[in-house]
C-alpha cells in the first residue's frame, strides 16, 4: 500500500459529475491537479461522496471472498481446492505477502481514507440541507467505524495496535498515519466513531428503496455490540455495555427474527432468501445483485455447477460442524448439503452429489438464489449473474444479523453471572427453530448455539475460538465424508482426516502479520505484529 494513494485526498471520483463549467470567458476553478475546492457545495454532492464509501463492500478482495481466507483458519471450513496462498493462511504460515491478506489491508484502509474525505468536506460543505449533512457525516463515521473494526480484530494485538489517523487529528495529513499502542486503543476509537454515527444516523426504516443499504442507527449500535464483544477478551467490564445495546437494537432499531413461517426450518431458511433482504432480522449485509454484489454465493457454489454455473468450489464444510448439530435441528439442513440431501436447481429437483468437495459437504445457506429458473437452463435465472468471473446473485450477504445480537446478549450476561437471565435470548433463537429451551446456559451451551446459528456465515467462528482460549479445537485435524462413487447420492461413505492438525501458537497467532513492505515503505516506523 502507498500512502500517497490512500492518505492524500484525491478526490476525483468523488468529483465525477460534480459542477461542470460555465459559459463565462473567465473561469476561476482551478486547472492541473484533482482539487475538492468546487465540490462540496450541494446535496448532491455528498450524496456522491457517501456512495463512493461503499465501493468495496462489493469487492472480491474485501466480502467477495478475500477476508474469508483468514476465518477460514477455523474448525468449521477447509480450503476445497489447492490454492497455496490460502493453505498457509489456515495453516497458520502466512508471510503477510498474501494477496487474501494485502489486498484486504489495502480496501479497508482505502475505505477509512475516503471516509476522512468525506468527515473533512463535510465540515467546509455549503449550500448543504442539514438533514442531509447529518447523515452523510453519520455515514462516513460508520464506515470509518466499520472497516477500522476489521483491520483491528485481523491485524491488531493487545501490545500493538494497528495505524489510524483522522481529520480530528492535529498532525493529520503531515505524517503517516501512526500505529497505536495496543488494539484496545483501536477500538476505543471505533466505538466512538460508532456512537457518532448512532447519533447522526436515521432509523432503517426511513430510508426508501434506493437508500436500502446505507448506514443507518441500528447498524452503528450492531457493531458497538461487537466491538465491546470482541474489546471484552482484553477488559471483561466490556460486557458490562453490552445488554442496553442490544435492548437498544430491538426496541428502537425495531429488528426481530424472522418467525410465524410454516415450519422451523421455513422460519430458518427464511433468513437466506432473496424477498427477505431487508427483513426484520436485517442489520447490515452486502447489498447484491445480478450486476455487483458480494460474489461469494458463487465461490461456495460446486466447482463448475454441476456444467450449469461457474461455481468456484471453495470452503467446504468439515464433518466437525455437521456433527455439532442436534439430530433434530433444522438449521443443519439449511447450512449444510450432504450427499442424497434434496435441493432445487435451475427449477429441477435434483440430490446433492460432488465431484469437488475435499469434505463431501457444501455450503447450503445461499444457495436459495440458483433455485430459480426452469428446466435446468441458466439462461432463464434472473437471480444470478451471468459473468462466470463475478458470480453475484440477488442475495444479500448477511454480516451481522438480529440472531447474533441476541447471541452476545446471552453471552454478555453469562460472562456477568447473570446466567439466568441469559435464557431469554438464548432461547430465543431456538424457540425460533422448535428446540427445547435451556434452563440456565452456560458458555458451552452459548458456544454450541453461537456456532450453529451462525455457522458458515461472516461471524468468524475463528476470531471466537481465539477469543474464548479454545486452541485445542483449532488444532484438531478436520474430517470429511469421502465417498466411494462421487456420482452416486446414495454411495456409502468413510470418514477421513481431510485437514491434518496444526499448530495454532497464542503467543504468535492471535492476530495476523503485516506485509513486510508495508513496513519497509514506512522506513520501520511500523513494527511488525508481535510474535511473527
Amino acid at each position: 500500500m502507498k500512502k500517497r494513494n490512500i492518505y492524500i485526498p484525491v478526490l476525483i471520483a468523488l468529483m465525477a459529475g460534480g459542477s461542470g463549467c460555465t459559459n463565462k470567458w473567465v473561469d476561476t476553478k482551478p486547472n492541473g491537479a484533482p482539487s475538492s475546492a468546487f465540490f462540496w457545495q450541494s446535496d448532491n454532492d455528498l450524496r456522491k461522496a457517501t456512495a463512493a464509501l461503499y465501493i468495496e463492500m462489493k469487492s472480491e478482495q474485501t466480502w467477495g471472498r478475500d477476508l474469508f481466507w483468514v476465518q477460514d483458519a477455523s474448525d468449521d471450513v477447509i480450503i476445497g481446492r489447492v490454492k497455496a496462498d490460502g493453505e498457509n493462511i489456515k495453516n497458520f504460515i502466512p508471510s503477510g505477502r498474501e494477496g487474501y491478506l494485502t489486498e484486504g489491508w489495502n480496501r479497508l484502509y482505502g475505505t477509512i481514507s475516503k471516509a476522512n474525505q468525506t468527515i473533512q468536506g463535510i465540515q467546509s460543505a455549503v449550500n448543504v440541507s442539514d438533514a442531509v449533512k447529518k447523515q452523510s457525516l453519520g455515514e462516513a463515521y460508520f464506515m470509518r467505524g466499520f472497516a477500522h473494526f476489521w483491520i483491528a480484530y485481523m491485524w491488531g494485538h493487545k501490545n500493538q495496535g494497528v495505524p489510524f489517523d483522522g481529520p480530528e487529528n492535529a498532525e493529520y495529513g503531515k505524517r503517516i498515519p501512526p500505529q497505536l499502542a495496543s488494539v484496545t486503543d483501536n477500538y476505543a476509537q471505533i466505538i466512538s466513531d460508532l456512537q457518532k454515527a448512532a447519533d447522526l444516523l436515521p432509523l432503517f426504516e426511513s430510508y426508501g428503496d434506493a437508500d436500502k443499504g446505507r448506514a443507518h442507527k441500528a447498524a452503528a449500535w450492531a457493531y458497538m455490540v461487537k466491538v465491546y464483544a470482541y474489546w471484552a477478551q482484553f477488559d471483561k467490564t466490556k460486557w458490562q455495555q453490552v445488554p442496553a445495546l442490544c435492548d437498544k437494537i430491538r426496541d428502537e432499531g425495531h429488528r426481530a427474527l424472522i418467525t410465524g413461517k410454516a415450519s422451523a426450518k421455513d422460519n430458518y431458511q427464511a433468513v437466506f432468501s432473496v424477498a427477505n433482504n431487508w427483513s426484520s432480522e436485517y442489520i447490515w449485509s452486502v447489498t447484491s445483485s445480478v450486476q455487483g454484489g458480494s460474489e461469494f454465493p458463487g465461490v461456495v457454489l460446486e466447482n463448475k455447477g454441476w456444467l450449469k454455473y461457474n461455481g468456484w468450489g471453495y470452503f467446504q464444510p468439515t464433518e466437525e460442524l455437521y456433527e455439532e448439530y442436534e439430530a433434530n435441528d433444522p438449521r443443519r439442513e439449511v447450512t449444510i448439503l450432504k450427499f442424497g440431501d434434496k435441493f432445487t436447481y435451475i427449477g429441477q429437483d435434483r440430490l446433492y452429489t460432488s465431484t469437488n468437495s475435499l469434505s463431501g459437504f457444501q455450503m447450503n445457506k445461499y444457495m436459495e438464489p440458483y433455485s430459480h429458473g426452469s428446466n435446468g437452463d441458466m439462461s432463464s435465472n434472473t437471480f444470478a449473474s451471468s459473468d462466470p468471473d463475478y458470480p453475484t446473485t440477488t442475495l444479500n450477504l448477511p454480516l451481522i444479523r438480529y440472531a447474533e445480537i441476541l447471541l452476545f446478549k446471552a453471552e454478555a450476561l453469562i460472562q456477568q453471572g447473570r446466567a439466568g437471565e441469559a435464557a431469554a435470548p438464548l432461547n430465543e433463537i431456538r424457540a425460533r427453530v422448535g428446540l427445547a429451551p435451556v434452563a440456565t446456559p452456560t458458555m458451552d451451551d452459548l458456544k454450541h448455539e453461537r456456532r450453529v446459528e451462525l455457522a458458515c456465515e461472516w461471524t468468524d467462528r475463528f476470531h471466537d475460538l481465539k477469543r474464548w482460549g479454545d486452541y485445542a479445537k483449532i488444532n484438531a485435524p478436520l474430517h470429511g465424508r469421502i465417498h466411494a462413487n462421487r456420482e452416486d447420492p446414495a454411495s456409502p461413505y468413510t470418514i477421513k482426516e481431510v485437514w491434518p492438525a496444526r499448530n495454532f501458537n497464542p503467543d504468535k497467532h492471535m492476530a495476523w502479520p503485516i506485509s513486510p513492505d508495508e513496513i519497509a515503505r514506512t522506513n520501520g516506523a511500523y513494527k511488525q505484529t508481535p510474535g511473527w
